[in-house]
């Protein structure tokens, strides 16, 4: 069975950091380009980051770049992103997925699997 977990979510403060994990399972990890996407409430689903099969290529929407650092560890099946200098306009639902496409790709249509998501919420 193909499991994508995420996890790490919380409530942090503006300014503060969280750390998300991908736990992935069911499927050859390192043959899968993994993306993280958010939805916030009343707001469509957003790309936030992908990383290819090796960790060599990333990518990053522009609301995040400079904040938010993506990376993998094809040893454990986990991809992780760091969440530095978080705003209250990051809270949201994160997801993480993955797609055979090592583009990679933000395109949330070419991702064929989705975890549940973790809640980041971010108020003082």
């Amino acid at each position: 069975e193909v499991q994508l977990q995420a996890s790490g979510g919380g409530l942090v403060q503006p300014g503060g950091s969280l750390r998300l994990s991908c736990a992935a399972s069911g499927f050859t990890f390192d043959d899968y380009a993994i993306g993280w996407f958010r939805q916030a409430p009343g707001k469509e689903r957003e790309g936030v980051s992908c990383i290819s099969r090796s960790g060599a290529r990333t990518y990053y929407a522009d609301s995040v770049k400079g904040r938010f650092t993506i990376s993998r560890d094809n040893a454990k099946n986990t991809v992780y992103l760091q969440m530095n200098s978080l705003k209250p306009e990051d809270t949201a639902v994160y997801y993480c997925a993955g797609t055979i496409w090592d583009g990679p790709t933000m395109e949330s249509e070419e991702y064929d699997y989705w975890g549940q998501g973790t809640l980041v919420t971010v108020s003082s």
